[in-house]
């Protein structure tokens, strides 16, 4: 047996190995807790099937490609000392990853919609769709505005603590200023821009850049990008909020 079918076997059993868990919760308040039948057991199971083998080759195709791709990216800007291109790759890497996100999109129009019904915005199909665009931009520009920053902490070796410190107080100030109907939809902006691309990528192109910069740890300077990327968007939005309702 190749390495690779190994490989393959292996990772098989682990994503297997954890989603054991959900299973046996799911299982434990349907059967016993609730007592009542599953119903479409085979296409329930079959989709598990499909679940277990989509996320094995999705984890498969991690270890392969992005991480490895982030990495040399990473290594290659960092090598031909521009910092202007390094700085256009994090922005456009936030912002690509970012823009096209379902979930954001999802989140967008939903968000709208809940705006238009309090009143925040006008309750017309040309308003809601500006809207929702406009917030999905503003939630990508916020994502590649935050790997800009990220890069930057990696440059100068800035601690991570401050500056998360710091944009929870800015974030805290201004949830007291927002419009109350902008706020939920700002906190949730930071969770759904996080995405099963754009994670793999930021992360990589982190330890990438820590590992070519002489005096940085990967371990220490790598990692952080994630948490600037979800704090960011929280921030643009509370200011977007408190731009429509001028």
């Amino acid at each position: 047996m190749s390495s690779s079918a190994k490989d393959m076997i292996r990772l098989l059993g682990e994503t297997a190995r954890d989603l054991a868990p959900i299973l046996v919760i799911v299982g434990f308040f349907q059967l016993v807790v609730l007592r009542q039948p599953v119903d479409n057991l085979g296409q329930i199971a079959a989709g598990f099937v499909f679940v277990l083998l989509g996320l094995a080759i999705f984890i498969r195709g991690l270890e392969m490609a992005l991480f490895p791709l982030g990495e040399a990216l990473a290594d290659a800007l960092a090598q031909r000392g521009s910092l202007t291109l390094l700085i256009l790759f994090a922005f456009g890497l936030g912002f690509g990853t970012t823009v096209a996100e379902p979930a954001l999109i999802a989140v967008g129009e939903e968000a709208t919609e809940v705006m238009a019904v309090a009143g925040v915005i006008a309750d017309d199909e040309s308003t809601l769709a500006r809207t929702a665009t406009s917030l999905r931009y503003t939630v990508a520009v916020s994502v590649g505005s935050s790997l800009v920053l990220g890069v930057f902490r990696i440059l100068k070796g800035w601690p991570i603590q401050w500056l998360i410190i710091g944009g929870y107080i800015v974030v805290v100030a201004l949830t007291t200023i927002a419009p109350a109907e902008i706020v939920g939809i700002a906190y949730d902006s930071g969770g759904v821009t996080t995405s099963t691309i754009t994670v793999p990528l930021v992360t990589a192109l982190g330890v990438g850049l820590a590992s070519v910069i002489k005096g940085r740890n990967p371990m220490v300077d790598g990692f952080g990008l994630i948490a600037f990327a979800s704090l960011m968007p929280i921030i643009f939005v509370l200011l977007f909020g408190l731009v429509i309702a001028a």
